[in-house]
């Protein structure tokens, strides 16, 4: 079944059974539990907050005092259109916080878009082809709604790593590749009646390679390829598109739809709201 919830919180793995974290806020922040909703405690704006794992709960230690937060899942929030702190990067949405048992667990927990506009940039140069842009945004959404709950097991969606793709929250964002996003919002690749995991990598030295030559088997909706990035190294696992290459052929006046078009084949575009 197609994915069709563009409001879903989508949440992004940012720290794993780390020995502690910082969390700030640019306003207010809130601390509240996860499982009752019961305000804990608030923060005042770019105050500096350290948890860590208290034996079953968590603690928090402002200004030299500590503070045992009776709670081992927290949820932290800010103010419409604020920003909250961690890992050293600002972000968007909320903030999640919960004890694993193996140290804490950090997690951005954003609306869709909103991950993408942190993806972009994070995976392309900002100064690229605004519609090599536009199909990094597409392939990236792609991919995020087709591993959707990927990493369950720790908690999240996806890792904010190359790993899955790599997210720096609103601290990556640029005006341009935001642009990309707003103008292909809720767009994903389908082949058949499903999101395509629209597999992207940096180069791939002459010709991308079918999936089967690197995993079990071939993919239906990727082919070997010319890549348009002949003169540069292999980088990446060289299946679906090649993000110099895409950048190559928008250079040459291919749209984002014409590049995703060559890059995955027999596949259509799909919008999370309504077909196109």
């Amino acid at each position: 079944m197609l994915w069709s919830s563009p409001a879903y919180a989508f949440k992004v793995g940012l720290l794993t059974n780390a020995k502690n974290t910082y969390i700030a806020a640019s306003n207010t922040g809130s601390f509240i539990d996860g499982r009752s909703g019961k305000s804990l405690m608030t923060v005042m704006p770019m105050q500096v907050c350290a948890i860590k794992s208290n034996g079953t709960s968590l603690s928090a230690t402002v200004n030299g005092q500590t503070y045992d937060l009776g709670s081992n899942y927290i949820v932290i929030k800010t103010t419409k259109n604020n920003y909250l702190f961690a890992k050293g990067k600002w972000y968007r949405g909320n903030l999640i916080v919960f004890n694993s048992g193996s140290g804490v667990t950090v997690i951005n927990e954003v609306d869709l878009e909103t991950y993408i506009m942190g993806v972009v940039p994070s995976e392309m140069p900002s100064g690229w082809n605004i519609e090599a842009h536009k199909a990094q945004a597409i392939a990236a959404r792609s991919y995020a709604v087709a591993n959707m709950g990927k990493r369950a097991k720790y908690g999240y969606d996806l890792k904010d790593t190359p790993e899955d793709q790599a997210y720096g929250g609103a601290s990556s964002e640029t005006i341009k590749t935001n642009n990309a996003v707003l103008k292909t919002k809720g767009q994903v690749l389908v082949f058949g009646n499903k999101v395509i995991p629209a597999y992207y990598h940096s180069s791939s030295g002459g010709y991308t390679i079918n999936s089967g030559a690197v995993w079990f088997k071939d993919l239906p909706f990727v082919r070997s390829v010319p890549s348009f990035d002949g003169n540069l190294p292999k980088r990446g696992h060289g299946i679906g598109m090649s993000q110099h290459g895409a950048n190559v052929l928008a250079n040459y006046g291919y749209s984002a739809y014409q590049i995703l078009g060559y890059f995955y084949q027999n596949v259509k575009l799909y919008n999370l709201n309504v077909s196109l």
